[in-house]
């Protein structure tokens, strides 16, 4: 017999891998930060030993939800300006907030009470874009989740620097310090084609290619945007960044709204990453994602919340649920994004987007240990037929029990192993009273 760290045992295994196939009754072992296999309960018992084994009876054990497109330390601005259109919002309200409170001081708290609701929600992996992400990385590191953090990148002065030079400069150097990180990868966030010019696109290009980090984009989010960029640039917004010469594998687009037949073309040949964020996109009046679309023309398209403040909450089950039925009624046919695709994009699609593909996104052997256990002893998930059906249209973040990071125990049924949740949230309590 085989020594394990865990044997994490459910009902239903999703390795969410190539073949998609449920195993019932099955297991994961974990050893050290690694999955060593997957399989049935009843044959993983005859080869390995392990002191803990948890999940069980009426559990379904899957790979770590991703989060593709946040901004984190958001989440101290939820509910400050909401019922605007994303303009009005994101002028008048969000940047004046943000240059009045942003310090490293409130970005760590703050992540730090987003990582607390992303992990009870069973996001294992999140992408962000902000400012100080230096105090995010610690923040994370600090919960146990895994984090592709992008330092932004404007063309105008904030609290976090005085012109684009100036950003691209600590891009560099939180980059320098984070680039052998085990669970935060660093990368570059330019914050749109309209808040950065092409000088500084291209100066951006060429950080991402030196140090081989990702870029992470809003593109395409509002009408109002891609009218702006034709009217400047006589392109849209995904034409201009192709004629830059930006647009890769390596890219990470978060919105594309409003993209036309031509750019879902261009994005596809460069192999760019799509983020849908369909609540935000709902919320703020921006319109939805042609992700149909995208999907037809072999796009990998993965699910992102958006920052709290126009979510406003960072739960990729309620992205899923929202998006495979909205899509339905557009396009007015039932079987467009069905369940078991968008458990893909929630999963391994969204680690491929993120270039985590090789090391998290699915339960195989080899892979970092990245495991939900999910509760289905409850009156919304009962009576079952669909595993996956659950999953996407009935279950909830509470649902969520048991969480796993590069094989460490993060949340112990529903209670968080890694910090004080009560001291992370009177915190922020402390804040909000502050900023009101």
């Amino acid at each position: 017999m085989k020594n394990a760290d865990y044997i994490i045992r459910g009902d239903y295994v999703l390795p969410m891998d190539k073949g998609q196939a449920v195993i019932k009754d099955g297991a994961v072992v974990v050893k050290g930060n690694k999955i060593t296999e997957v399989g049935s309960f009843g044959d993983i018992s005859k080869k390995y030993y392990s002191k803990n084994i948890t999940g069980g009876k009426n559990r379904a054990v899957l790979p770590g939800l991703i989060n593709t497109h946040t901004h984190a330390a958001m989440v101290y601005f939820r509910g400050m300006a909401d019922d605007l259109p994303l303009k009005e919002w994101l002028e008048k309200h969000i940047w004046p907030a943000e240059n009045k409170w942003l310090s490293p001081e409130f970005v760590s708290d703050a992540t730090e009470l987003a990582c607390l609701e992303m992990i009870k929600a069973g996001i294992t992996t999140y992408s962000d874009m902000y400012f100080f992400e230096d105090a995010s990385g610690k923040a994370a590191k600090k919960i146990g989740m895994r984090a592709v953090l992008g330092a932004g990148i404007v063309d105008f002065p904030t609290i976090s620097g005085k012109n684009a030079d100036e950003y691209l400069g600590k891009a560099e150097k939180f980059i320098e310090k984070w680039k052998k990180d085990k669970l935060v990868t660093p990368c570059i966030a330019p914050h749109s084609v309209y808040a950065c010019g092409p000088d500084t696109l291209k100066k951006i290009k060429k950080i991402a290619d030196k140090y081989n980090v990702p870029i992470h984009i809003h593109v395409s989010e509002a009408k109002w945007e891609v009218d702006e960029i034709e009217k400047k640039y006589g392109r849209r917004p995904v034409e201009h960044l192709e004629n830059l010469g930006f647009l890769d594998s390596c890219m990470v687009a978060a919105h594309c709204v409003w993209v036309n037949d031509k750019e879902i073309e261009a994005l596809a040949k460069h192999k760019v990453g799509v983020s849908h964020c369909i609540e935000s996109n709902l919320k703020l009046g921006s319109g939805i994602a042609p992700v149909p679309a995208m999907l037809r023309a072999g796009i990998r398209v993965a699910f992102g919340t958006d920052g709290a403040a126009s979510n406003n909450d960072l739960n990729i089950l309620s992205e899923m649920s929202t998006a495979a039925k909205v899509h339905k009624a557009v396009s007015g046919d039932p079987t467009v994004l069905d369940a078991k695709t968008a458990l893909l994009m929630a999963t391994r699609w969204g680690a491929e987007v993120l270039g985590l593909g090789k090391i998290t996104g699915s339960l195989e052997k080899g892979k970092s240990a990245d495991i939900i256990i999910m509760d289905l002893d409850k009156p919304h998930l009962t009576p079952l037929y669909d595993i996956y059906s659950h999953i996407v249209y009935s279950s909830m973040a509470s649902d969520v029990e048991t969480v796993f990071v590069n094989g460490k125990l993060v949340v112990d049924k529903r209670k968080l192993c890694t910090a004080d949740e009560k001291g992370i949230i009177s915190k922020a309590r402390t804040w909000s009273r502050k900023i009101r």
